[in-house]
C-alpha cells in the first residue's frame, strides 16, 4: 500500500485488515508520527517512493501494489504548487518499473477527475463528465497533467508488458481521519472546520473561497475503498470514474454543514482565492455498467460523520 500514511490509504489498509487480509507492507514519506492512521500489525515503512531504490524495496515480494502516493491536497495546495504536484510522476513511473522486475499480478493506479478538459467544466451547469472527456487534454495545470500522464504510463506498462493494470478517477473522496487545516484540506473538511471554529468562537462569520456558486459532487470514503477494491479486481482496461454524482453548490454544502452544526452564520466571498473550475460530477453510466454499483452514501449522511470527528479534534484540541 503506496500512500498508507494518508487519508484513502491509511481507511485502506484498514478496510483490508477487517476482512482478514494478512501480510500488508504500508509505505509513506510522512514520518511515522504524522501517519493519519497506523497499524502495528502491518510493515510500515518510511520510504520515498520517488526514489528507485525505495520503489523496489516497496515492491519486492508483492502480489498487488495500490499507488495512492501524490504529493497533493485541496485546490488552495495543488494551484499553488505545479511543480511538486508534476513531480509525483516519478513515483508511479518507479513503482511500475519495479512492479514488471517483480512479477506484481496486480497495480492499481489513483488518479483524479482533474484530468478532465478545463473547457468541460466551464459553468456550474455541468454536464456529468463521461471518461472519454478526458481527450483531447486540456486538465488541470500540473496535478492534473501528472495524472493523465500516470494513466497512459500505466496503459502502455499494460500494453507492452503484461503488467495488469487498473485505473480509478477519483472525485473529491471525503470523511474522517483526513486533513482538515494546513492548506492541504479539500472542501468538505475545510468548510466543517470554518463552521466549527465560528460555532465555538462565538463569531458566526465564514470566508467562502470563490462566489459559492461553483459546482461539485463528493464521495465518501466507505465507497471509495469499495470502488477501489472492486475496479482492482475486475476486468475495465481504462480509467473510470469512481466519484458521487450527487452535485451540490460550495454554498449548498455550507448550508448542509451549518444544518448540522445548528448554527447559521454570515458568509463573505473571497473572489481571489483558488476556486478549481465553475463545476465537475462524475458520470457513473460506465462503472454502473461494468460493476452493477455506484457511490450511493448520501452527502449530507458522510457529512455528519466527517463534521463529528472534526468537530472532536477541534474541542480537543481547545
Amino acid at each position: 500500500m503506496c500512500g498508507a500514511g494518508g487519508f484513502i490509504g491509511g481507511h485502506l489498509v484498514a478496510d483490508l485488515l477487517k476482512q482478514g487480509k494478512a501480510d500488508i507492507r504500508a509505505v509513506d514519506l510522512k514520518p511515522f508520527d504524522q501517519w493519519y492512521q497506523r497499524f502495528p500489525n502491518v510493515e510500515n515503512l518510511q520510504l520515498d517512493l520517488q526514489d528507485m531504490a525505495a520503489c523496489e524495496q516497496a515492491t519486492r515480494g508483492a502480489t498487488i501494489v495500490y499507488n495512492l502516493a501524490a504529493d497533493m491536497g485541496g485546490m488552495g495546495f495543488i494551484e499553488n504548487n505545479r511543480a511538486l504536484c508534476m513531480l509525483s510522476v516519478l513515483i508511479n513511473t518507479h513503482l511500475l518499473m519495479a512492479a514488471r522486475k517483480f512479477a506484481v499480478q496486480r497495480y492499481f493506479y489513483a488518479s483524479s477527475a482533474c484530468v478532465y478538459a478545463a473547457d468541460k467544466q466551464t459553468s456550474p451547469d455541468v454536464v456529468a463528465l463521461k471518461e472519454g472527456d478526458a481527450y483531447p487534454a486540456m486538465p488541470e495545470d500540473g496535478y492534473g497533467w501528472e495524472k493523465l500522464f500516470s494513466e497512459r504510463m500505466c496503459r502502455h506498462f499494460r500494453e507492452d508488458f503484461g503488467l495488469i493494470t487498473r485505473a480509478a478517477r477519483y472525485h473529491n473522496v471525503y470523511g474522517p481521519h483526513g486533513t482538515y487545516d494546513g492548506g492541504r484540506e479539500k472542501a468538505p473538511a475545510a468548510i466543517c472546520r470554518k463552521v466549527i471554529q465560528a460555532k465555538l468562537s462565538g463569531r458566526h462569520e465564514i470566508e467562502i473561497w470563490g462566489d459559492g456558486n461553483q459546482t461539485r459532487s463528493f464521495m465518501y470514503i466507505d465507497d471509495c475503498l469499495k470502488g477501489t477494491q472492486a475496479i482492482l479486481a475486475s476486468d475495465i482496461l481504462e480509467p473510470i470514474n469512481l466519484g458521487s454524482s450527487e452535485l451540490v453548490t460550495i454554498n449548498g454544502l455550507v448550508d448542509i454543514i451549518e444544518e448540522i452544526a445548528a448554527v447559521k452564520l454570515k458568509r463573505t466571498y473571497d473572489l481571489k482565492a483558488p476556486r478549481g473550475v465553475n463545476g465537475r460530477n462524475s458520470d457513473n453510466t460506465l462503472i454502473k455498467k461494468y460493476l452493477g454499483w455506484e457511490p450511493g452514501i448520501r452527502l449530507r449522511e458522510g457529512l455528519e460523520k466527517t463534521y463529528g470527528w472534526i468537530y472532536d479534534k477541534i474541542s480537543k484540541s481547545r
